[in-house]
């Protein structure tokens, strides 16, 4: 049982899930979207020599257009969901939806000086938490948590249309099991 109250989930396309025991989304015909916010894993600056380190911190103007990418590529799926009405305020019939990015951590190191190349395997990762709540009573009815890597099928020169690229695509896997998960919550 987790600190709220919520059981254990299994068999589920998330890391980790969980849900009230008595769950029943079955009165919930409108959905409101809200945005929980990302957070950074803290990372020391290794310096731009040093070759045996894979975690690397992230600038402020770099966090902010992965916060942009993701946002985007969520939106776009989002308006995929042919089951729900979107609206923007609370109500009887709506679930609370709410989205967290945590623990984000980047693989790329700073651009090297000179005309050196960057190969990778590994862009970064992160941990995707989303919430259902009663929008009414803000209760939480179930969890879920999935951390992933941001990580290209074979080694790519790290450039910041490369890097982006292997962003939206974590975030595009991400919006598309929400999306499936909803439609099929709505057909219950």
């Amino acid at each position: 049982m987790s600190f709220d109250g919520l059981h254990r989930v299994d068999r589920s396309v998330m890391d980790q899930a969980w849900a009230i025991p008595t769950l029943d989304l079955t009165g919930y015909s409108k959905l409101l979207l809200v945005r929980g916010g990302f957070a950074y894993r803290e990372v020391d600056d290794p310096g731009r020599y040093n070759r045996s380190a894979d975690e690397f911190p992230i600038e402020p103007e770099n966090r902010a257009r992965f916060e942009e990418e993701v946002g985007e590529v969520f939106r776009d799926e989002l308006a995929k969901i042919e089951n729900w009405e979107y609206v923007t305020e609370p109500g009887r019939d709506v679930l609370m939806l709410v989205g967290y990015i945590i623990d984000v951590v980047s693989a790329v190191p700073p651009d090297p000086i000179g005309r050196n190349r960057i190969y990778l395997t590994r862009v970064g990762e992160a941990t995707l938490v989303l919430e259902l709540r009663d929008s009414m009573s803000s209760e939480i009815l179930a969890r879920s948590a999935d951390r992933r890597g941001a990580d290209p099928a074979w080694p790519i020169e790290s450039s910041r249309v490369t890097n982006l690229a292997e962003v939206r695509r974590l975030a595009r896997t991400w919006a598309r099991i929400l999306v499936r998960r909803l439609d099929q919550i709505a057909e219950l």
